[in-house]
């Protein structure tokens, strides 16, 4: 398969709350970025986390050639967590094209809120 995607992506838009609705990993609050990597190589990816108040923080991620990572922000725990209740952006940097795909589940209340949208890509 021909390579798809970009190298680097950007998420202008974050927000993990504190609360849901229930404690069950399907119903806890959450930012997710879906990564697609549709090459016949690994992609090794840098995520770089933007606050408005402090430095940002880099996370690295490997997702195998010709698979498919849905990487949960909640679950980001080296070198730091990424803080509850708290506005960021991310940038996320490949060395082999990717394709992103952001996704919110918002569950502090009984109606449910999810929103998903692709990412912005630039080479």
């Amino acid at each position: 398969m021909d390579a798809i995607g970009r190298k680097r992506w950007a998420i202008p838009e974050g927000y993990i709350p504190s609360q849901s609705i229930s404690q069950e990993r399907a119903l806890l609050s959450h930012e997710t970025a879906c990564i697609l990597n549709a090459n016949d190589k690994d992609a090794n990816v840098s995520l770089t986390v933007f606050f408005a108040n402090r430095e940002p923080v880099v996370y690295t991620v490997k997702v195998p050639a010709r698979r498919t990572l849905h990487l949960r922000f909640n679950d980001l725990k080296d070198p730091e967590p990424v803080p509850l209740d708290t506005d960021y952006s991310s940038v996320f940097e490949s060395d082999v094209p990717i394709v992103v795909q952001h996704t919110r589940l918002d569950s502090r209340r009984a109606e449910i809120s999810l929103l998903s949208t692709i990412a912005y890509a630039q080479d």
